[in-house]
């Protein structure tokens, strides 16, 4: 169990370093700015990264709603559930601190945003909570269905990571505009910790919704009678 902790714990700081880090540090870099694509791809490939290098430890979720959504759908034991969330919040704030760190180096340092979530005056094209809780609920529950399908044991083999990392790709390319993109509360809640007041504020609904969109889509799934 300390192995699939501790390999959560990592693939989820990938995911926040990687993810996050492209959007604080090179989004918007001077002449040379990867914008919204760059950063879509940069959450894509720390997923795809990670569950190639760790997702035959603990399963890669890297993620608190896809473990729940996981269990919803019977393919996680319940009593792994809280220790596997614990674990994924380490490593998400871990590197939120660490980026933190980083970002602080620059001569008139102000934290801002720091990538976190948003709606309202805090969204990105200032989207409304409505719309915000509508399509992070609706891309959680997708995500799930992506990941429960490709990782089917009639699924083809070795090729699950790519496609969970491919659908976090697209999913960044949707809704950056509108949240900053969560589907995951562990990424939310580690940017939320450094960034200004205003983002533990808004943290709730981005549990809220990936949780409510991550038990749809387990509950899309077993409505075809899938479990393996």
């Amino acid at each position: 169990m300390f192995k699939k902790l501790t390999a959560e714990s990592l693939g989820t700081f990938w995911l926040v370093f990687g993810g996050c880090g492209s959007a604080i540090f090179a989004a918007a870099y001077p002449e040379l700015g990867i914008g919204f694509t760059g950063v879509s791809l940069a959450f894509g490939l720390t997923v795809l990264t990670m569950a190639y290098a760790v997702g035959g430890i603990s399963g890669r979720h890297f993620n608190p709603a896809i473990s729940i959504g996981l269990a919803a759908a019977g393919r996680f034991p319940l009593a792994r559930l809280l220790p596997y969330i614990a674990a994924q919040l380490v490593g998400a704030i871990l590197a939120a601190g660490a980026l933190y760190l980083v970002a602080s180096g620059k001569p008139g340092f102000e934290a801002g945003g720091f990538a976190a979530n948003g709606y309202g005056a805090h969204s990105p094209g200032g989207y409304s909570l409505l719309a915000a809780f509508t399509i992070e609920t609706i891309l959680t529950a997708f995500f799930l269905i992506v990941i429960l399908g490709v990782t089917h044991g009639r699924a083809p083999t070795g090729f699950a990571p790519i496609a969970i990392g491919l659908a976090l790709v697209l999913i960044h390319l949707i809704s950056i505009p509108v949240t900053n993109t969560s589907v995951n509360p562990a990424r939310s809640t580690s940017q939320a910790l450094f960034a200004d007041g205003w983002a533990l504020g808004q943290l709730w609904l981005f549990w809220a919704a990936p949780i409510l969109g991550a038990v749809i889509g387990a509950a899309i799934w077993r409505s075809f009678g899938e479990r393996g």
